[in-house]
């Protein structure tokens, strides 16, 4: 029988214990942790998500700040420089993906690696490839959050993560190839110019897919009993929300699966008020 993967109520558990140390924290006199976004262009789903983001901080004790530039890269980066300076925003994320005139690896790079909560940065990037990371990407941490949780050790399995974007694919291979817990999997990383994906995905131990097309594969390229992880959140022709994976035609032959919605997506936004919790950690003197 095929194993559920259930995220939302992993990211529930992980921000209720979240909450409960936020506020030993601040029922001590320490600071209110600072969470900040910062927001561009004019997305509609975006919005929604964003909102989610300040939502949950809120209720795991964070003070929240959300500015949103509608246009120009100059303003964004007036708000990067203050969101750098300001000592009551611990970390902060710049909302992607940005408008087609932005200069997005130049916005990246301005944000403060003490500060970066989405671990984009090229310097926390780095350190991730010398397997001495202070945070990682939260997408990322979320997969290998639901790798633990329900004990999926990728240790010398193989791993095969289709889409090699900066947010998910290339830091999620090196993390999953390196020597941390929950690493030294042999990973393949397969991509839009990779001929023949199926090939390799029929290989797979665990197959995780981050391309961002709806239904794209079914049990006609993933072998019985895979664990599959759906990074995807697409809508079908219906409007209807749905991940890469056919997840009614792969869930009866797959190990497990993480449905959409309601599973990479939540632990997401759980790793993000993580990272921001670490790095607020980092500036406390006890």
């Amino acid at each position: 029988m095929t194993h559920i993967l259930d995220g939302k109520n992993l990211a529930n558990h992980i921000l209720r214990q979240l909450a409960e140390e936020v506020k030993q924290y601040t029922d001590n006199h320490y600071p209110v942790p600072g969470l900040g976004i910062i927001t561009a262009g004019n997305d509609p789903a975006g919005k929604v998500y964003i909102k989610s983001k300040l939502k949950k901080a809120a209720a795991a004790g964070f003070a929240t700040f959300h500015v949103h530039v509608e246009h120009s890269e100059d303003e964004l980066i007036d708000v990067i420089k203050r969101y750098n300076a300001d000592p009551s925003i611990h970390g902060y994320i710049v909302q992607l993906p940005l408008p087609a005139h932005i200069d997005t690896n130049r916005i990246i790079e301005l944000i403060d690696p003490k500060k970066d909560a989405d671990g984009f940065h090229p310097l926390n990037l780095g350190r991730i490839m010398n397997e001495n990371p202070v945070v990682f990407p939260a997408t990322p941490a979320g997969i290998i959050e639901i790798l633990k949780y329900y004990d999926i050790d990728p240790a010398s399995k193989h791993v095969v993560i289709a889409g090699r974007s900066q947010i998910v694919g290339k830091p999620l291979a090196v993390m999953l190839a390196s020597k941390f817990p929950f690493g030294n999997a042999t990973v393949t990383l397969i991509h839009s110019r990779t001929p023949q994906p199926e090939k390799y995905i029929r290989q797979a131990d665990i197959f995780i897919s981050a391309v961002g097309r709806p239904k794209v594969w079914n049990r006609m390229h993933i072998a019985e009993n895979t664990v599959v992880i759906d990074v995807g959140i697409n809508r079908d022709e219906t409007g209807k929300l749905c991940g890469d994976v056919d997840f009614e035609d792969v869930k009866s032959i797959a190990k497990a699966i993480t449905p959409v919605p309601g599973g990479v997506g939540p632990m997401t936004v759980a790793m993000l008020l993580q990272n921001t919790w670490s790095l607020y950690k980092s500036t406390i003197k006890h």
